[in-house]
């Protein structure tokens, strides 16, 4: 079922019935990158995918920051009266899931890192988001992500199943210029939260992609070890996009760490 909120400036969908779990999608992606995992986790679970500002029939705000972002899913919750989710981001929704618990820790039931990090952006990666921001302006958003997709997805990947990569594309497209150059601001900006982890006290799921360019899988094996309770899983012929590219596996991991949150 598809909701509003913020007086009708942002959506989100809610579906099914059980443990809340919250699926927060990554740069230039909206909630359908987690449609392969409705079904299977829905039977089971009360699944809140917000739309971030910027993105499908949410407004961008202006401002637009990792935080603020938190804050928008944290009023989500507050309005459909969840107290804990166990809360899951893929890549820059896995930032907007550390700023969540870092200010709201009372509601993060479980803490799931879908190729995503931890650490703040080294200064070469904010020099290559500069450029990013500087190529949307100048060449627009379609040519940014018709250029970059491709390389989030593993060889393997893109040599078997390359209707994936343009069913990827296809749906990042839609992301206005404009909410591109917000969420790259937005996460160049963010601050290191890796302090976070060592006194997280539920439990902390990391998805790592081995063939991973987006977020360097030796840099997250770093992180591994800083929370009381991790779980960790390595694809093989995955890149940054391991709910795509292994939809079994990745289905079934969810579901034995949201159970496991639940203990």
């Amino acid at each position: 079922m598809w909701k509003t909120i913020n007086n009708g400036n942002g959506t989100y969908q809610d579906i099914g019935q059980g443990p809340a779990v919250v699926l927060i999608h990554g740069f230039s992606e909206n909630n359908e990158v987690w449609k392969p995992q409705q079904e299977a986790l829905s039977g089971d679970c009360r699944l809140i995918l917000p739309n971030l500002p910027g993105t499908g029939k949410s407004q961008l705000t202006e401002g637009l920051t990792i935080a603020a972002m938190a804050d928008y899913v944290y009023s989500i919750l507050l309005a459909e009266n969840i107290k804990e989710a166990v809360v899951i981001g893929h890549s820059m929704g896995g930032y907007v899931a550390l700023a969540l618990l870092q200010q709201h820790p009372e509601v993060i039931k479980g803490l799931g890192l879908f190729h995503s990090t931890a650490a703040a952006d080294t200064e070469e990666k904010k020099d290559t988001r500069r450029k990013s921001m500087a190529f949307i302006q100048q060449h627009g958003g379609e040519l940014f992500t018709r250029q970059t997709i491709p390389n989030l997805f593993s060889p393997a990947t893109k040599t078997k199943k390359p209707e994936l990569v343009e069913a990827c594309i296809d749906m990042c497209v839609q992301c206005p210029d404009e909410s591109l150059i917000a969420y790259t601001n937005a996460m160049m900006q963010r601050p290191d939260l890796t302090g976070l982890l060592t006194s997280v006290t539920t439990p902390v799921l990391f998805v790592i992609g081995k063939d991973d360019n987006a977020v360097a899988p030796a840099s997250v094996i770093q992180q591994v070890m800083l929370p009381k309770t991790s779980n960790v899983f390595i694809f093989e012929e995955v890149g940054h996009m391991g709910m795509w590219e292994k939809i079994e596996a990745s289905n079934h991991l969810l579901k034995q760490f949201i159970s496991f949150c639940q203990l």
